[in-house]
């Protein structure tokens, strides 16, 4: 079963860009954006909290994440509260989710041959967002409890890849057929091949990767059948039309050769590393590196040395990390595998130091600090864990790592206030509203807090009680 259908399953109840010519107006939609924001958390709650195909690997997240920030920054019309995150698939696809939410599939990140190629498809899904196509869809829906339009979106989302399932998903969501509303329409996709093109051009990428992508779907399309067509495919109907239309824009575009960033390199090294049996891919990694069968030397030797770490191969990969070192190519990834090989042959005072190094070079690299927070926590040095995250925490605070490990480490140095505080927040990002007050009530009752950590707790309180209030209205309404 897909990941989405899980999570329609999971989700479904029981019984504008500025200076840009839209298709109508996209603020128009019947449902607020506030409204439409709370249906994509939900659905990404689900994903993120229930689902084991989220890949909850700080790297692969902060990868994914900052070239979607890229895009954002060429996109005039985009908002800042985007969330970008990678789900272990091996269909070549992508999704957007109402309010600000796209999800990449591993096999997509695998697939593609060059960083402007998914860049083209994130650009592409940021464009649904930004002109709320989900949005307009569910817009003449009117007078839906809230989890109902968390069903109807996800029925939205599957109807390309599962018409069958998305068929039941809408009847049980709202009890009409809307088959001819559960699809991107051409014009939503035109118009979002339109805008992630010209975000695509304005972020500094190869702008010829969004046909030669749309090529390679076409030719899977031909050479394919029902049952290996992509994802991708199937979700965003390919024509002739919108291949031609971006094959015409490229040709118009300045010529721009874009090289791609090691990141792009290594993380999809990583994944390949961590699929399927870890002896067969240290194998076959060790035969592509051996042959030179590969695009980027110091991805091919990370792959390896992840690889056989994986199997618990741990001699050789110490020697693979050193012939990766020798490369001279130089990534917090890199260094965070180094410590990683090292922790595994006993050697924690080692892994501390290159971390603790590293973080001199990368002082920003969020997985660098929560590694390295990590190490010191499991050596007992839990305030000297809790001083390296708490800027990050003020700088990216609806992190759930960071917000579980805030809690871990106010539990290990006996501040039992700011234990429940932080995982009140951590419930809130779960979705666990009463969960939340419960711990904020714990807080309060802890005895320990200062009058201005108390104001706090009751401020926060207070928030909470109204906005679980509001989520009790909606339901019933």
């Amino acid at each position: 079963m897909s990941l989405l259908a899980a999570v329609l399953m999971a989700c479904a109840p029981s019984a504008g860009a500025q200076a840009l010519p839209e298709l109508g107006d996209a603020a128009g939609a019947t449902i607020s954006p506030q409204v439409e924001r709370r249906i994509g958390e939900s659905i990404v709650r689900e994903i993120r909290f229930r689902h084991p195909a989220y890949v909850d690997d700080p790297e692969v997240s902060d990868y994914i994440d900052g070239l979607g920030r890229r895009l954002l920054a060429a996109n005039p019309g985009a908002q800042p509260d985007f969330e970008f995150f990678v789900v272990r698939d091996p269909t070549i696809n992508a999704f957007a989710l109402p309010g600000g939410f796209v999800g990449v599939h591993t096999g997509l990140l695998i697939t593609a041959e060059n960083e402007s190629e998914l860049a083209s498809v994130l650009a592409h899904e940021i464009a649904h967002v930004t002109q709320r196509h989900i949005a307009r869809l569910l817009g003449a829906q009117q007078q839906m409890q809230l989890p109902t339009m968390v069903a109807l979106a996800a029925a939205i989302l599957l109807a390309g890849s599962r018409p069958d399932l998305a068929a039941g998903a809408s009847a049980a969501a709202q009890g009409g057929a809307i088959q001819q509303q559960l699809s991107y329409t051409r014009d939503f996709e035109r118009e979002a091949d339109r805008i992630g093109f010209r975000a695509l051009e304005e972020g500094g990428f190869d702008v010829r990767a969004m046909p030669a992508f749309f090529e390679k779907m076409q030719r899977a399309n031909r050479l394919g059948d029902d049952g290996t067509l992509p994802s991708y495919l199937r979700t965003h109907p390919m024509t002739t039309e919108r291949i031609a239309d971006a094959q015409g824009r490229a040709a118009s575009a300045a010529y721009r050769q874009r090289v791609d960033s090691l990141e792009f390199h290594l993380v999809r090294a990583k994944l390949r590393a961590e699929s399927g049996d870890p002896h067969e891919a240290a194998a076959a990694l060790a035969s592509s590196v051996r042959d030179r069968r590969y695009v980027n030397e110091a991805a091919a030797r990370y792959g390896l040395a992840s690889a056989l770490l994986r199997a618990r191969q741990l001699p050789e990969a110490q020697a693979a990390v050193a012939r990766l070192r020798a490369t001279g190519a130089a990534s917090p990834m890199i260094d965070t595998l180094a410590a990683r090989v090292q922790l595994a042959a006993g050697d924690t005072p080692g892994a501390l130091a290159t971390l603790g190094q590293a973080r001199q070079r990368y002082p920003g690299s969020l997985p660098l600090v929560l590694a390295y927070a990590q190490l010191l926590q499991q050596a007992g040095r839990p305030r000297e864990a809790l001083d390296a995250i708490e800027p990050f925490v003020r700088r990216y605070p609806n992190d759930a790592q960071l917000r579980a490990m805030q809690a871990q480490l106010y539990a290990a140095l006996g501040k039992r206030l700011l234990q429940h505080q932080a995982q009140a927040e951590l419930y809130v990002l779960r979705g666990s509203v009463p969960a939340a007050i419960e711990q904020l009530q714990l807080a309060q009752a802890a005895g320990d807090g200062n009058f201005y950590e108390l104001s706090a707790v009751e401020a926060r309180l207070k928030e909470l009680r109204a906005r679980h209030a509001q989520d009790m209205r909606d339901v019933k309404r």
